[in-house]
């Protein structure tokens, strides 16, 4: 399929600390058509699912600005460039965000959030045996508030819309993937 896109330019459009807005041209050769492409280009992010050693997952509730109400989530966020990888980025954002840690972090799923206009990529990491470490470490714009969740009603929460963040539902197939509940 690639062969039939030919790749003209790119410009940048807007840039900010968040988000770079680029506008490709492409030839599309089987119909002769030239176009531009909008393209946001983001940073890689991280989701963490913290799970206590009794079984419970570590949730955050916060407000989000692009739907403006609260959602409730899993720790995450950006990979900034002081992260040496994804784990550690998924780490630190647990910490931040929740106070909780873990010596048991490991990759569980990839995803791209939305490849047809983002470049970017989301890893999901389990941390098994999260215990309280730390007070939360927010960012000045940040005000969260943590809540444990019994595993088993997670999904029930998912399918009566009580979780709604893409990438959050995308974290937790990956960790019925990983369980082997594959169906």
């Amino acid at each position: 399929m690639r062969r039939y896109w030919n790749f003209i330019q790119s410009r940048i459009r807007y840039e900010n600390r968040i988000v770079k807005l680029r506008e490709d041209t492409y030839h599309f050769l089987p119909n002769n058509i030239i176009q531009d492409f909008t393209v946001f280009e983001f940073a890689d992010w991280v989701n963490i699912i913290p799970v206590t050693p009794s079984g419970e997952i570590v949730m955050i509730r916060q407000y989000r600005v692009g739907v403006r109400r609260e959602t409730f989530e899993i720790p995450g966020g950006l990979i900034s460039d002081d992260d040496r990888d994804p784990a550690e980025a998924a780490v630190r954002e647990m910490i931040e965000e929740t106070g909780y840690s873990s010596g048991e972090v490991i990759r569980i799923g990839t995803v791209e959030p939305n490849p047809a206009i983002q470049n970017n990529r989301c890893y999901t990491y389990l941390a098994r045996n999260a215990v309280p470490a730390s007070a939360q470490k927010l960012d000045p714009t940040e005000a969260i508030k943590v809540e444990l969740v019994e595993k088993s009603k997670v999904y029930g929460m998912i399918s009566r819309g009580l979780i709604t963040h893409g990438l959050v539902i995308a974290a937790f197939a990956h960790l019925l993937i990983h369980e082997g509940c594959t169906g």
